[in-house]
């Protein structure tokens, strides 16, 4: 072989060697997400659970709602670091997660440094403050990203259906039947006969706080929960933590086939006080900041709520699915 042709040889090995990898570098290197946008993380549906640490034995979820100011208190320092302790599969927001309007500097400022720690094990649900700013929500969608890929979705943790609502009703064309979320609802608990089925949102379909109380323009849902055998609503908006006993749509105590609700707006904001409690009220405190854990088995649920650090109230039981 000639020495010219040595020579092509070695500069064409040079080339493959350094330039082309560079090349191919600079065409892959991933562009950096946005603040707060977990873009490793899949985004919560219908066909698979948000991402979850290592586990074992049966999934557990956290959920607290009405949580961070722009500059956060200690209270909310604490139930975030709750959170991390439990270590949940999924973390539940049930709306006002970011006050004072939602915005998205106000969600960097204040949610991000505290509950942005499990953003991508978190699925949120909206409140009435996350439209203050905004009347489409524009910095909850910004900031949760695909981890709110809708006003309202749902998706499967264990052998569980999750379905997040949207109770600011009339941002949404409504709750009532015959709305875009009401007929969704509905396809979706069709689609999910699933044995336990738990749903969420902001505004309690019954509350005996006096700041808001219960909120009746969520009843059109409450009913398709009920008939589809659902356990458990989760809801926020009252700044306190109330269990109400399983309940029909009209609001009578149902062991057999009752919903039972569990408000939980002890986020970390502020607290609401109580007035005469409604019927089938079976747990109350507004002292106390902390989050809910729901352990979900196969054909159960446990359930306890847990204060942060300083304070005492608990409750907690455990419940089959219907």
């Amino acid at each position: 072989m000639s020495k010219r042709a040595l020579l092509l040889i070695f500069f064409s090995m040079l080339f493959v060697l350094t330039v082309v990898p560079t090349l191919v570098a600079e065409h892959i290197e991933a562009k950096p997400c946005r603040p707060g946008h977990p873009c490793s993380s899949p985004s919560p549906s219908t066909t698979s659970s948000p991402s979850a640490p290592p586990t074992s034995g049966d999934p557990v979820i956290t959920a607290a709602g009405d949580i961070a100011d722009p500059a956060p208190n200690a209270a909310v320092r604490a139930t975030a670091a709750l959170v991390e302790s439990i270590n949940p599969s999924v973390a539940l927001t049930l709306g006002d997660n970011q006050y004072p309007s939602g915005l998205l500097s106000d969600y960097l400022a204040g949610y991000d440094p505290t509950w942005g720690s499990f953003l991508s094990r978190t699925s949120p649900a909206p409140g009435n403050h996350e439209y203050n700013s905004s009347s489409s929500a524009a910095g909850y969608f910004d900031y949760f990203g695909s981890r709110a890929p809708n006003a309202y979705y749902s998706y499967d943790v264990g052998g569980w259906h999750l379905i997040s609502l949207n109770s600011n009703c009339s941002r949404i064309g409504g709750c009532d039947s015959g709305s875009p979320q009401h007929n969704w609802l509905k396809a979706d608990l069709a689609a999910h006969p699933t044995t336990c089925t738990l749903a969420y949102w902001h505004h309690p379909r019954w509350s005996s706080g006096t700041k808001h109380g219960g909120t009746n323009a969520v009843s059109p849902l409450w009913t398709l929960l009920y008939d589809a055998g659902a356990e458990l609503v989760l809801s926020g908006h009252e700044h306190n933590y109330e269990r109400f006993a399983p309940q029909d749509p009209l609001g009578r105590l149902d062991e057999a086939n009752g919903v039972v609700q569990i408000v939980a707006g002890t986020g970390g904001k502020s607290h609401y006080p109580f007035g005469t409690p409604k019927p089938n009220s079976v747990a109350r405190n507004s002292t106390a900041f902390g989050v809910l854990k729901i352990t979900l088995h196969p054909t159960s649920y446990d359930f306890s709520f847990q204060s942060i650090p300083g304070e005492t109230f608990s409750d907690s039981g455990s419940e089959n699915c219907h």
